[in-house]
C-alpha cells in the first residue's frame, strides 16, 4: 500500500509541474500581454533595416516597425540582435516573440517558423564598384560576396550556373555578416557583393558616388516577421497592427523616413500591402 501510495504522490508531482511547465510555455500572445513586453529579433549590422549609427544607436526601419508595433499593442519592446543564421533558430528556442530582420518569406523557411503578411518588397542585386561592370555576365568567373546561409547565396550561385559559369559553387565567397561581405569589396577580395538591393543601397551610401547596382534584380524578396509555429492568435495580431500602420499612413511615414527620395537609401514603394476587410 505504502509503495502504491508513493507512485500515486510521484505521479501527481509529474503531471503538477507538467502543468505549470505547460502554463509557463503558453502561447506566446497570451505570455507577451503577461508579461507586458515583446521580445523582437533586429539585426545590428543591416544597413538601414537594423544597424548602430554614427551615435552607435540602434536605429533602421525594422527597428522602426517593430518599436510601432509594440506601442499599438501596448507592450515594451526588448530588443535582441540576431544574424542571418540565429533569426529562425531564436524563434523556435522560444528566444523572441518575432524576428524583424529583412528575412525573406520562403516556403522552405515556413516549414519552420511561421510568417506575417508580407510588409516589405525587394529583390537581389549585385553591388560592385562604380564603372567596372555593366551586366550580370561582366561577372562570369569572378568572385562575388554574399551571407552564408541566405536566400542570396542560393539566387546567386543559380544565377552563376545560368550564366554558365562552371566554378559557381567557388565563385561564391560566403561570409557571416553583411559588414564582412562590404569589406571584402572595398578590399578587392571580391568584384562584388550580392543580396537585397536595399541593404547594398545602405552600404553604398557609406562612400557616396564609389559604388553602384549592377543589372536588374534576379529574385524576388517579400520581407516577413518571422513568428512562432501555429500561434494564430499572435500571428493575427501582428498582421492586424501591420494592417493598421498601412491604413493610417504610419508605415508610409517610416518607409520615407528611411527609404524615401530625400534619403540615402532613395527605394520607391511599388507595393500593397494586403489588406482584409
Amino acid at each position: 500500500m505504502r509503495k502504491r501510495t508513493l507512485q500515486t504522490l510521484a505521479l501527481t508531482l509529474v503531471l503538477v509541474l507538467t502543468g505549470v511547465g505547460a502554463a509557463l510555455a503558453g502561447p506566446t500572445y497570451d505570455r507577451v500581454m503577461h508579461d507586458k513586453v515583446v521580445r523582437v529579433g533586429l539585426m545590428t549590422d543591416s544597413i538601414p533595416g537594423g544597424f548602430y549609427n554614427a551615435k552607435q544607436q540602434w536605429v533602421g526601419f525594422d527597428v522602426d516597425i517593430a518599436t510601432e508595433i509594440a506601442r499599438r499593442i501596448g507592450v515594451r519592446l526588448e530588443r535582441v540582435p540576431v544574424t542571418n543564421k540565429t533569426r529562425i533558430a531564436f524563434i523556435q528556442e522560444g528566444r523572441i516573440d518575432m524576428s524583424s530582420a529583412n528575412m525573406t518569406h520562403t516556403r522552405e523557411r515556413d516549414k519552420s517558423i511561421d510568417f506575417s503578411i508580407t510588409y516589405f518588397w525587394d529583390g537581389q542585386k549585385i553591388l560592385a564598384k562604380k564603372g567596372k561592370y555593366h551586366d550580370w555576365k561582366d561577372f562570369f568567373g569572378k568572385k562575388i560576396a554574399t551571407m552564408q546561409g541566405t536566400t542570396s547565396e542560393v539566387n546567386l550561385t543559380n544565377l552563376l550556373k545560368r550564366l554558365g559559369d562552371p566554378h559557381a559553387a567557388t565563385d561564391v565567397i560566403s561570409y557571416q555578416k553583411e559588414s564582412d561581405c562590404f569589406q571584402a569589396l572595398q578590399m578587392g577580395r571580391v568584384a562584388g557583393w550580392s543580396t537585397d538591393s536595399t541593404i547594398l543601397l545602405g552600404y553604398a551610401a557609406k562612400e557616396p558616388g564609389k559604388y553602384e547596382l549592377v543589372g536588374d534584380f534576379f529574385s524576388n524578396e517579400p520581407y516577413g516577421i518571422g513568428l512562432p509555429e501555429n500561434d494564430s492568435k499572435w500571428r493575427d495580431l501582428v498582421n492586424f497592427t501591420l494592417q493598421d500602420m498601412w491604413a493610417d499612413g504610419t508605415y508610409k511615414k517610416i518607409y520615407d523616413k528611411w527609404y524615401g527620395p530625400d534619403t540615402a537609401y532613395s527605394f520607391p514603394l511599388t507595393r500593397q500591402m494586403e489588406m482584409w476587410p
